[in-house]
């Protein structure tokens, strides 16, 4: 038994799901479902029944769960050790990033990463920024950036990597003009809308709801970028960002009609108790380096490397 079937045992636990755990763990479901089957063979015992539900964890497999997770514990403390005494840092990072969550930034930290800890692996996951804070406090992410939900974070340690303020924006001469937004007639205009999870998602429902209306066509798109895209190509209204300070009425073909959000954060997180974690104070050095900005990106062939499932 090693240490991977271990993280398999804990995943496929905490997901319920064979599925899911294959999609964090980056494995086929035929390897997560052989990592089961060769612990129980091994151990001589059933860890998980199957459920209509997914994977249901025994009495038996729940004692040992707990075993696992001390042993993945001590099995991190031991590299970090290990990289103290040679003076250098080694470890694993699985880190979450949403789809619009300072794209440069993240690029630029991988890249640092790489080049100034090549011994710490890197696995970055997309996900939405609801999910990655769900990922941080459930284990299956170290750190994370997100854009802020407004929910409590009391239990994170944080760091402020930019601002901007969300817009509702339309393709020029497909709205009129006018000093004050006609709710009514944008019923009429197809709605680029991402989904509930994301940030603008959770804005365009409240701002449909505000205002009373239901358009007749919406366009589902969950990145920001396309969406952009889309409304300068006369497709249709959505939420942009825009720059906090120094917003633009009109940014090419893309008029912004009116502010949905005056500021909105993109944090980085972890949980506070990992605030002395080597590896995550790395990273917090890195990022505190004009939010890494100064660092160039110029797409180091090791960054493919650094990029692998733990």
């Amino acid at each position: 038994m090693d240490i991977h079937q271990l993280k398999t045992f804990v995943t496929v636990a905490r997901e319920g799901s064979i599925t899911k755990a294959s999609e964090l763990l980056f494995r086929s479901q035929p390897a997560v479902s052989a990592h089961i089957k060769n612990m129980e063979e091994t151990l001589g015992l059933t860890l998980f029944q199957r459920t209509p539900r997914g994977m249901a964890v025994t009495p038996d497999g729940q004692r040992l769960l707990n075993e696992a997770h001390q042993l993945l514990d001590r099995h991190q403390k031991f590299l970090e050790e290990a990289s103290r005494l040679r003076g250098s840092l080694a470890g694993q990072l699985s880190l979450g990033a949403g789809r619009n969550s300072s794209t440069g930034v993240v690029s630029n930290l991988l890249a640092a990463m790489s080049q100034e800890f090549p011994e710490v692996e890197v696995e970055l996951q997309h996900r939405a920024s609801v999910k990655v804070l769900e990922g941080i406090r459930n284990g299956s992410l170290d750190a994370g950036f997100y854009t802020e939900t407004g929910e409590d974070d009391s239990d994170l340690s944080t760091l402020e990597i930019s601002n901007f303020c969300v817009y509702l924006a339309a393709p020029a001469n497909l709205v009129p003009s006018a000093s004050e937004v006609n709710w009514k007639a944008l019923e009429d205009v197809p709605w680029i809308y991402p989904s509930c999870n994301s940030c603008c998602g959770r804005l365009a429902r409240d701002l449909l709801e505000t205002h009373g209306i239901r358009p007749k066509r919406v366009i589902n798109v969950d990145d920001e970028g396309v969406t952009r895209a889309l409304i300068a190509s006369g497709v249709g209204i959505g939420l942009v960002h825009a720059n906090s300070t120094n917003p633009r009425e009109q940014e090419g073909d893309i008029v912004l009609l009116t502010q949905v959000q005056k500021s909105a954060r993109v944090l980085f997180a972890h949980l506070s108790c990992r605030i002395d974690d080597p590896v995550i104070a790395a990273v917090r050095s890195i990022l505190a380096t004009d939010n890494c900005t100064s660092i160039p990106f110029q797409g180091d062939q090791n960054i493919e490397a650094a990029l692998i499932a733990s």
